[in-house]
């Protein structure tokens, strides 16, 4: 199946597991996604080799991030309809929570897109969506 059939089937079925398996970090830290109806919604399962302090426990905050950075170019993919992973400009990242070693989610939205370049806003939670651990912005060059 080539990249684009997977898409297009990722897209048709909600079945994400295809796309993420080409992505060798997605792999590694465990991203899944999931579609409600028309959102997609990123899940951080509980991993202990996540793990950054394990006194707290807390997650590590450059996982966090990868999390929310490949979060932001797979949303982008999906909306897009393209296999092709966008390339990143800028990702700025606040951490206001430490993140606990319990599963993690995370939402995005497109809050701009031009001819070249996409803005993606990124909210990271645990226990409840009114109080995030994390909130990011993100910007890809769009290629053709």
């Amino acid at each position: 199946m080539t990249d684009r059939e997977l898409m297009a089937n990722a897209r048709e079925t909600g079945d994400f597991s295809g796309v993420l398996e080409q992505i060798p970090y997605a792999n590694w830290i465990g991203l899944v996604c999931e579609r409600f109806g028309d959102d997609l919604i990123f899940r951080l399962p509980r991993k202990d080799s996540n793990l950054g302090n394990p006194i707290l426990p807390a997650i590590h905050g450059g996982v966090i991030g990868g999390f929310m950075e490949l979060s932001a170019a797979i949303y982008l993919m999906m909306h897009q309809d393209t296999p092709r992973m966008p390339r990143i400009v800028d990702f700025s990242l606040d951490y206001l929570r430490a993140g606990l070693n319990r599963e993690t989610y995370a939402e995005c939205r497109l809050t701009r897109q031009g001819n070249r370049v996409a803005n993606v806003m990124v909210t990271a939670w645990q226990k409840s969506r009114a109080e995030p651990i994390a909130t990011a912005r993100a910007h890809f060059l769009l290629e053709d």
